[in-house]
């Protein structure tokens, strides 16, 4: 997990629709990605700014803004001829403050250096949103390049504001039939850290979940608490929790979801989480390969049966 956080839940609530507006360029877009996403490939920003034109025509539009020192690019580890972009410190400070992109604190890589040793993450997380975004235009669902929000940070109790939740990202979708809206904490594992610690944080989800940030000299009853919870102040309802896991075999992605599903079931307060919130994992790969849609999620609570994650 990336431990940077520059989005947090009270600024992310409301997003502006990412739709071209009256005298809106393609590069404006272009650059409005960059700073919501931080890294994005050129494969990834041509999936994203204009599918339906040709790479060619990506290539130009991100070879423009580098010729005016708004973006950079790196080269990709692994020897890979891949490059990736990110803003420049002058695209930082031209973006900055529009509104498709209020709340957040725009962010970009410090050098191609940084870029690319920030990568592996941040890639996996732009594919995870495609994933998502290319099943919608399929369905004609509403979810746009910009209903992906990294990095967006919670306060957790009982630590002064220095212990956060940081969710990978807080995804907004809305379906077209039926017309329900949806909003999901997401995380993305590249199977770099323990199962244990993949696990402990839907321990983390729950706490959350159940937060009253007390006044200080004053204890509430139990009918305040329930109306001062501090999820209340960002989100109608709680955000479901997703699970996408890669970057190992089968059997290893297998068992790590096994373990998800055995800390909801062990735990009393993911247990207590699990009967109000729907909590789903899935492999990327399956995502990408099936759809975002697909009946490839399995529910951390329950039997287990794969399903959509709409219908967790």
């Amino acid at each position: 997990m990336s431990t940077t956080s520059s989005t947090t839940a009270a600024e992310s609530t409301e997003r502006t629709p990412f739709q071209p507006t009256a005298g809106e360029t393609i590069s404006h877009r272009a650059l409005a990605l960059l700073a919501q996403h931080r890294l994005i490939t050129s494969p990834q920003m041509h999936q994203m700014l204009a599918p339906d034109k040709t790479r060619q025509w990506t290539s130009k539009v991100l070879s423009a803004l580098r010729s005016d020192e708004l973006i950079k690019s790196t080269r990709l580890p692994g020897g890979t001829r891949l490059r990736a972009w990110f803003l420049t410190a002058r695209g930082m400070r031209v973006t900055t403050g529009w509104p498709e992109l209020r709340g957040n604190t725009v962010l970009a890589p410090e050098s191609g250096m940084d870029a690319s040793l920030r990568s592996a993450h941040t890639l996996a997380s732009v594919r995870t949103h495609l994933a998502f975004l290319t099943d919608a235009r399929a369905r004609g669902d509403e979810y746009g390049p910009l209903d992906w929000v990294p990095e967006v940070a919670h306060r957790l109790p009982d630590t002064g504001g220095e212990d956060k939740l940081i969710a990978d990202a807080v995804m907004h979708y809305t379906t077209s039939s039926p017309r329900l809206q949806y909003r999901a904490f997401v995380e993305v594992d590249r199977a770099t850290m323990s199962s244990e610690r993949l696990a402990r944080k839907l321990i983390s989800y729950a706490r959350f979940h159940d937060y009253v940030p007390q006044q200080p000299g004053r204890r509430g009853t139990v009918a305040d608490q329930a109306a001062m919870l501090a999820w209340h102040r960002f989100y109608p309802r709680f955000p479901r929790v997703l699970f996408i896991l890669t970057n190992a075999s089968t059997t290893t992605l297998s068992h790590r979801i096994e373990d998800l599903r055995a800390m909801t079931a062990g735990h009393h307060l993911v247990a207590r989480l699990a009967n109000k919130v729907p909590l789903g994992a899935a492999v990327l790969e399956d995502l990408e390969e099936q759809g975002a849609s697909a009946p490839v999620w399995t529910p951390l609570s329950g039997p287990g049966d794969r399903c959509a994650w709409t219908e967790l």
